[in-house]
């Protein structure tokens, strides 16, 4: 049986392979750049977003995109949706952003009421992980969970020792805010990572998807004064000014996207070329890289 190292082998040359097959005209030993990668990849390389699962936040000062992920998440996810449906959350304040932590909104006031049906449901920190999950392993392992890698289009860790999977806390990740009580995060109040990925939140709290664009709306927004970045009586927290799901959004007013698939040679050619930069910056090259430091490229839909 092949074992970790033997495995991690294995993927690099798998990598390697995928280099030489889709930019063969690259100088023998030559590596490419992320950007060679994504110039080479095909339209089949890619996949549109899902209108369903694709959410609108209208902030005053422009659109963030979220792409929801039911397959982690589906009693969350239900819930969200139940939410923006009724409009919840048109209104309410963007009410803490921490430095290098997150951004969080919600409605601790309860000025708006909840809809019927949306309650609280059971945690879904992870889930059972399937027999057949579609899974691209990173070679270079891990400090919190024993793989790790990506599965459409989100980064996962895993266990095969408990049988189990969850999303990591990476930069731009969506989670459901939640009191003691495990069962208490309902959906009514969100947060995103806006700093270096707390991976110590992993399988604590429920992750429901990704922000896609627009996450310097967020990151850029004034840190609150109070404790965990909450904002004071003085400070003017920012309104949400809408927040729909794309299905619902008229054609001419969408904005359709579409991600790198990570289920194909050309993103494991993309992480390649972030494990090891071929730029000629980078004199040391680092031979490694962790979950949180792959990006998944977004553009728009051709």
């Amino acid at each position: 049986m092949c074992n970790t190292d033997c495995m991690a082998h294995n993927i690099s040359f798998l990598l390697l392979s995928a280099l030489a097959f889709l930019i063969p005209a690259l100088p023998a030993g030559a590596k490419p750049s992320m950007g060679e990668v994504l110039s080479a990849s095909k339209p089949s390389d890619w996949r549109p977003l899902d209108p369903a699962n694709t959410l609108y936040v209208a902030l005053p000062s422009g659109r963030i995109i979220i792409e929801l992920n039911p397959g982690f998440a589906p009693l969350h996810v239900a819930n969200i949706k139940s939410l923006v449906g009724a409009r919840y959350f048109d209104g309410l304040p963007v009410l803490r952003v921490q430095d290098n932590y997150v951004a969080q909104w919600g409605d601790p006031e309860n000025r708006h009421p909840i809809p019927s049906g949306v309650g609280k449901v059971a945690p879904e920190f992870d889930s059972p992980l399937p027999p057949h999950m579609a899974f691209t392993r990173l070679p270079d392992g891990d400090v919190y969970a024993p793989e790790v890698g990506f599965s459409d289009g989100f980064p996962v860790a895993r266990s095969a020792k408990l049988h189990l999977t969850w999303l990591a806390h990476c930069y731009g990740m969506v989670g459901v805010g939640r009191d003691l009580d495990v069962e208490s995060g309902s959906g009514a109040e969100m947060y995103v990572v806006i700093g270096h990925s707390p991976r110590h939140l992993d399988r604590n709290v429920a992750l429901v998807g990704r922000v896609v664009k627009g996450m310097e709306l967020l990151s850029g927004l004034p840190r609150g004064s109070l404790e965990m970045g909450f904002y004071a009586k003085e400070e003017t927290p920012l309104p949400i000014k809408s927040m729909r799901l794309e299905a619902d959004v008229p054609l001419p007013e969408r904005t359709p996207l579409e991600a790198l698939r990570t289920d194909t040679p050309t993103f494991a050619a993309l992480i390649e070329s972030r494990r090891n930069r071929p730029e000629k910056f980078f004199k040391v090259k680092a031979e490694r890289i962790e979950v949180c430091n792959v990006p998944i490229p977004v553009r728009p839909r051709k």
